[in-house]
């Protein structure tokens, strides 16, 4: 193992579905809980193949996607192309994700965030960045070999690299950009499929499908 694998494996932490190490996020779930008591209002689990090639890291929790169903881009508009593009790729075992209990299946693919918790306006604070580092961590050391990662947006490339303890400067951010960090899996980039991005076209289904077509070449490749 290398070093740099090495000083992964010891920083990395396993996924706490009770973790309130961040009190502005543990207040604001506590919150949504009691007005929305059907709500998850939790931390979010990853989802899919424990053993997957084919990691893919987003943001955070949507209000009413995932902090509502407690499933990764489940319910809500930024899933609607993910799940599409899962399924066009063979990674899904269905087109659409509704809810945690409505039998879909990942294949050889895992869905994560950067950040496990709702946070306020969407936007978690540097520090709440930090402090699920070492649940991505874990995440990353578990990858096989020549797995590929997809880094959903900047934050979520950044968070990736900072669980790496990769510099930025070496890997700069852009839609569809490839990159090879030391710890062995090729690093991917798309922008995020928010609401935002795929109504103003800043990201259109051909330019997605091309990012995973990518992801299917580098996985048939190994």
């Amino acid at each position: 193992m290398s070093d740099n694998r090495r000083t992964l494996q010891q920083a990395a932490k396993p996924f706490d579905p009770a973790c309130r190490a961040c009190p502005r996020l543990a207040g604001f779930l506590d919150a949504i809980a009691a007005e929305r008591p059907d709500y998850h209002a939790a931390p979010v689990p990853d989802f899919g193949d424990s053993r997957a090639r084919f990691l893919i890291v987003g943001l955070a929790p949507g209000m009413h996607g995932a902090n509502r169903t407690g499933r990764p881009f489940t319910g809500d508009h930024a899933g609607i192309l993910l799940y599409q593009t899962l399924y066009d790729f063979g990674f899904a075992s269905a087109p659409e994700s509704h809810s945690a209990d409505d039998g879909l299946q990942l294949m050889d693919a895992r869905v994560s965030n950067a950040v496990r918790c709702l946070p306020p306006q969407n936007k978690p604070t540097p520090a709440e960045v930090r402090s699920c580092s070492p649940y991505l961590r874990h995440d990353l050391e578990h990858l096989p070999e020549k797995a590929v990662v997809l880094a959903l947006g900047r934050i979520a490339h950044d968070a990736v690299l900072a669980a790496l303890g990769e510099r930025r400067s070496r890997f700069a951010f852009g839609h569809a950009a490839e990159h090879r960090p030391a710890a062995g899996f090729t690093l991917l980039d798309s922008y995020h499929c928010s609401r935002y991005n795929t109504q103003t076209r800043r990201l259109t289904p051909a330019m997605f499908q091309a990012v995973f077509r990518r992801v299917r070449e580098l996985l048939d490749q190994s």
